[in-house]
């Protein structure tokens, strides 16, 4: 029996990048998906490659920013699958600027995002734990679900990230506060903070062009110039930086029974301590 069989997981932001990798990792676990992605076509491809390899997947479009998205998300889990037994908090993007410069709607689109979607996600989701964790009380068993929760080293300061730092500082407030509330549900509650990983986000630059990716109509930068990449691997202990399914790697290690007695913990995945990057 493979270890999360039988377990339903929902991952935001896993149409793409470390999201998609963690979401095709659970699957080979053998747990049930709920894929989420601003597009439809991303998501529903990863869908299909979890069906193809054997598995089981059902997609929910949509921004997680969305007044209506949590209930829907939660939803879509219980009409689906009728658990939740897994939740990972992972989508996200960076929108920089100092902070003289920073308008409002950059910072709460990034603060949004990464703060205030996975909170309601959570909240959406207690009646259902709850519940399913009162009726497994009573019939003598424990079963323990799990939370992880997406951080980043910028969690500790980032010269033009003042929105993005906040939010990455802000989740693992939400993950300690839930480790110690949702404890007698049985629910681990944990952060991975993420270093340095190749994703389209973080792409390297050819000379001064700008790449941008189409956020909720908005054309965001991305990208970093490969002289920073440079200067960051550098710090890194392992010498280069990290790929999407290693960074997924360590936001399932949260998800298998192995983590059972680990609950309000932070891991840095960053190839070694080093840059807040």
């Amino acid at each position: 029996m493979k270890k999360l069989e039988g377990k339903v997981a929902l991952v935001t932001g896993s149409g793409r990048g470390i999201g998609r990798e963690v979401a095709l990792q659970l699957a080979a676990y053998g747990a049930k998906v709920v894929v989420n992605d601003l597009d439809a076509a991303p998501a529903e491809e990863v869908v299909a490659e979890i069906r193809a390899a054997g598995g089981e997947a059902v997609a929910c479009v949509g921004s997680v920013t969305a007044p209506d998205f949590a209930d829907r998300f939660v939803q879509t889990a219980v009409k689906s699958y009728g658990s939740i037994d897994i939740i990972i908090n992972n989508a996200g993007f960076t929108w920089d600027n100092v902070i003289q410069k920073m308008s409002d709607e950059q910072w709460y689109a990034v603060i949004d995002c990464h703060l205030t979607a996975p909170f309601r996600i959570l909240r959406a989701a207690q009646p259902i734990i709850s519940a399913m964790a009162k009726k497994e009380a009573a019939e003598g068993r424990e079963v323990l679900r799990k939370v992880v929760n997406i951080s980043s080293g910028a969690a500790g300061g980032n010269v033009g990230q003042s929105n993005y730092s906040s939010g990455k500082s802000g989740i693992l407030g939400l993950t300690k506060t839930l480790s110690k509330e949702w404890g007698r549900l049985k629910v681990n509650v944990n952060a991975v903070a993420f270093g340095l990983i190749d994703t389209r986000l973080t792409q390297a630059l050819a000379g001064e062009d700008s790449k941008t990716v189409n956020i909720e109509g908005r054309e965001i930068k991305v990208g970093v110039q490969q002289a920073r990449l440079d200067g960051v691997a550098a710090t890194i202990p392992l010498g280069r930086v990290g790929k999407p399914e290693e960074a997924a790697g360590a936001v399932v290690m949260f998800c298998l029974p192995e983590s059972n007695f680990c609950s309000g913990q932070v891991i840095y995945c960053g190839g070694g301590p080093g840059s807040n990057f």
